[in-house]
């Protein structure tokens, strides 16, 4: 499976990863003539090899016709999305919903209009909490910039220009000190930074680099992408690629490493989607079962992707039962939290699984009773599951009064027509 390795060391910032897809094999050409469908004016790209503590890579700069309007510190330049002042012109004042309506009427893939929007939805629902405002009203003072829609949604289409490759990345790290931001000032990281973190369960540790590292617009990038993070492993490199920073830093380079290869255990036979899950267990036998039906429902709601229970025998021949909760990997100390207070176990197994997964769509099918929504799962691009939706069963079921069963029926008959 294509892979693309995202090695953290020195942070990430928005043109930083251009930077780095451009020297892993994008094209710098292909990237600018997809930007100019976003009819944004008053700006160029300048994409050119130099060094930055003796790696040699990519530098991305974006110019703006009105230096005065850049959304990037000028001390900081591309390392850093926010000027941490509201900026003059028209694009400090974009709002989400009209960033994002910008991005919609654009002409670019539909893959890179729906990412875009998810990059700044996450920066939009982070800055409401900060400011206590609907996150279609937040003002993206410095994101909204022309150089930064350019980072965010040049980042999209280098992706999708790779062939849109799984996206893994080492453990966040970050540095230390004070920011002067629009908040005012603020330790490292950023406010708007640890909130997106944050809200993706992404854990972030701090080093003795006494400067930002991770901005927001990097953030977003890594919670909207990584699927996981950790070190590689079983990863053939194939390019790699160096996105350089302004700064110079005192204790390493200001680059970010992007390698793109095949993971070594992939199977190119199959378009199924892959991902991996923590698996958390413990064996009770002295839990009251009320117990774990209200600790179910917790799990649940806090976003687990399943909690099941398995008898098992014990020893001293007692009954007992397995319990089992698979979760995203960067959510398994949040649920481990809350197994050990929730229930009565002393301890807690974890293991991480790999898993592969149909590509699913829901379409809705005419029947007699109605419409009836059903969810597909294709395989290589033919449909191997047909599974009606029970709510969307019930709800006809209840009105024709009528056994669900018959809706099912119906509704996958209909689909075979």
């Amino acid at each position: 499976m294509k892979t693309l390795y995202l090695d953290l060391f020195s942070g990430i910032s928005g043109d930083m990863f251009l930077g780095a897809l451009i020297d892993a094999g994008v094209d710098a050409g292909q990237l600018k003539r997809e930007l100019e469908k976003l009819r944004l004016n008053g700006y160029h790209l300048h994409a050119a090899r130099s060094q930055k503590g003796s790696i040699a890579g990519t530098k991305f700069d974006v110019h703006v016709a009105n230096d005065s309007a850049q959304a990037h510190n000028p001390g900081h330049s591309h390392t850093h999305p926010h000027s941490h002042s509201d900026s003059p012109g028209h694009a400090a004042g974009r709002t989400f919903a009209e960033i994002r309506e910008l991005i919609s009427r654009s002409g670019l893939s539909g893959w890179v209009k729906e990412k875009s929007v998810a990059v700044f939805q996450r920066i939009a629902v982070a800055e409401g909490k900060i400011h206590g405002t609907p996150p279609e009203k937040v003002a993206f003072h410095e994101v909204g910039a022309v150089d930064s829609l350019i980072d965010i949604v040049g980042a999209c289409i280098g992706l999708e220009l790779l062939g849109k490759p799984r996206v893994l990345a080492s453990p966040v790290v970050e540095g230390h000190g004070w920011i002067d931001c629009a908040h005012g000032r603020f330790p490292i990281p950023a406010p708007a930074t640890l909130a997106i973190l944050g809200d993706r369960g992404i854990p972030l540790t701090q080093c003795d680099e006494p400067h930002e590292l991770v901005t927001p617009t990097g953030a977003a990038l890594l919670a909207e992408f990584v699927e996981a993070f950790g070190p590689m492993q079983g990863l053939v490199a194939g390019k790699i690629g160096y996105g350089l920073g302004s700064r110079d830093h005192q204790t390493r380079p200001n680059v970010l490493r992007a390698v793109l290869g095949e993971t070594a255990d992939s199977n190119p036979a199959h378009d199924w989607q892959t991902d991996t899950v923590a698996v958390l267990e413990a064996n009770l036998d002295d839990i009251n079962p009320e117990i774990l039906g209200s600790f179910m429902e917790k799990a649940l709601a806090a976003g687990a992707l399943d909690v099941f229970y398995t008898a098992i025998q014990m020893k001293k021949n007692r009954p007992g039962v397995l319990l089992s909760l698979l979760c995203a990997e960067a959510d398994a100390d949040k649920f481990t939290g809350l197994m050990l207070r929730e229930t009565t176990t002393f301890g807690i197994r974890r293991c991480l699984a790999e898993r592969r997964k149909l590509a699913r769509e829901l379409v809705a099918v005419e029947t007699k009773y109605g419409n009836v929504t059903v969810k597909l799962g294709r395989l290589d691009g033919r449909v191997v599951q047909v599974a009606p939706e029970f709510e969307s069963c019930k709800t006809l079921a209840e009105a024709a009064k009528i056994p669900v069963k018959e809706i099912y029926a119906a509704a996958i008959k209909a689909f075979k027509l």
